[in-house]
């Protein structure tokens, strides 16, 4: 009787409170921001992780390694055990979405209906692999390899077709389809040539690059983080061992893929400059925007990036037994650093305008020089004991790539604002919240 009456008088109390003047911090741009960064952190682990493990277990298969499918397998888990978390946000998104801005879910559910149908149909499909992917490991990796991999293959195939039918749909919104395109109307629907026709619009194959090479160097730099931090939980020395490696692992795919990002950032921005939102990217005519200053911030984190990378390698080379190849990584990584922090200085454009570009090259050759001689000398480390210094570097170089990749997207979607699709006045982002902002 009593735990009915205290549920009573909950029920009362609840009932009591106005909540009809709360509002989301940032209003309802935030919060549908939010939502969608979230489930975008769990998206892009999941597409990074489902592309790799079937390549790692494949290695294995051939090289003979161990370790190879033992990573794998830790891989495959993880997106079996965090799906949900990140579906789970892709459906709160979604709801906000109808909610808040019901005129531009049915122009974009209309423009692209096709195409959405299509990506769902992979998305299946990707989660059909992944699932016998991973609940088949035990029999099918030892009995199978080769049809077990091929399972793999399918949940990374299939996984990186939906990511780019929904770059598609992204990069649309971002450029408006590019310069003579229209909106189709929101009370039929347009044709799969007209879907087509807006996917394929100018930013479309930059992104892909960019994304698909993105979400295998950030998701490498978690796995290293991943697995400095497991090294401290372990107890016996081949799980040390294990650990230690796979860090190694992690920073050498994390690097290697780094190394292409700022190419394909430039070719983006490239592609904007005629198709839209370059403006309010860089801050040009109007004068500086949130998203030009956003452009700034994620600058600095990308030389960070770098500059820790360099550490990392060098002090990762410290496992060689004559402990060769510090040196030349310590050369270079001091030439990235110097480039970097001269990119992002308040010299940049000293002694001309392009300066801040060719520093940024030369901090990509620089950190390239050091890739190489780390990876030379990787055959022969001896792993197992890492230094504090090396594991904490490590855990900052993942927080670091994981906060870089989300701002990315958040500076992506605001250069433009105040549309929701580029360059479409009736898409106008409105101030005011729900009811007064209903129909945007």
């Amino acid at each position: 009787m009593s735990l009915i009456t205290t549920w009573a008088s909950l029920y009362y109390l609840l009932a009591q409170i106005d909540l009809s003047g709360f509002n989301f911090p940032g209003g309802v741009r935030a919060f549908t921001g939010v939502t969608m960064l979230t489930h975008m952190f769990f998206a892009e682990l999941f597409v990074g992780f489902a592309i790799a493990a079937p390549v790692l277990q494949a290695w294995g298969a051939r090289t003979g390694s161990p370790r190879m499918d033992r990573l794998a397998h830790s891989m495959a888990r993880f997106n079996v055990l965090t799906f949900s978390a990140g579906a789970t946000f892709a459906v709160l998104f979604l709801v906000l979405l109808v909610g808040f801005y019901p005129r531009l879910t049915a122009a974009l559910f209309t423009q692209f209906f096709y195409i959405i149908v299509i990506a769902m149909a992979s998305m299946m499909l990707a989660l059909w692999g992944m699932y016998s992917y991973y609940y088949k490991w035990d029999r099918y990796s030892v009995l199978n390899k080769r049809k077990h991999a091929l399972l793999g293959f399918t949940m990374g195939g299939f996984i990186w077709v939906w990511m780019v039918l929904m770059t598609g749909i992204d990069t649309y919104m971002t450029t408006g389809g590019g310069p003579n395109a229209e909106v189709g109307s929101d009370g039929a629907l347009t044709s799969f040539g007209a879907s087509l026709t807006g996917l394929f619009n100018p930013m479309f194959v930059e992104m892909i690059v960019h994304r698909t090479f993105a979400n295998l160097s950030w998701p490498a730099f978690a796995l290293a983080a991943w697995a400095a931090f497991h090294y401290i939980r372990a107890k016996s020395e081949s799980d040390k061992a294990f650990y230690d490696w796979s860090t190694s692992v992690g920073l050498t795919w994390g690097v290697g893929f780094l190394l292409l990002q700022p190419i394909g950032g430039f070719l983006i921005a490239y592609s904007m400059k005629s198709a839209g939102g370059y403006d309010r990217l860089m801050g040009t005519g109007s004068g500086s925007t949130f998203t030009s200053s956003l452009l700034y911030y994620n600058l600095a984190m990308v030389v960070g990036l770098f500059v820790l990378s360099s550490i990392a390698m060098y002090m990762g080379a410290g496992r060689h037994p004559e402990r060769a190849g510090r040196r030349p990584i310590q050369l270079f990584g001091l030439i990235a650093a110097f480039a970097g922090v001269y990119a992002i200085s308040p010299l940049a454009n000293f002694p001309f305008f392009y300066m801040r570009y060719i520093m940024i090259l030369v901090m990509l050759l620089a950190t390239a020089g050091a890739f190489y001689a780390y990876v030379r000398g990787r055959m022969r480390f001896k792993y197992g004991s890492p230094g504090t210094g090396y594991r904490v570097t490590l855990l900052a170089l993942g927080v670091l790539a994981a906060t870089t990749a989300l701002s990315m997207g958040w500076m992506k979607s605001n250069s433009r604002v105040p549309e929701t699709i580029y360059n479409q006045p009736q898409f106008t982002v409105e101030t005011e919240t729900p009811p007064g902002g209903f129909g945007q």
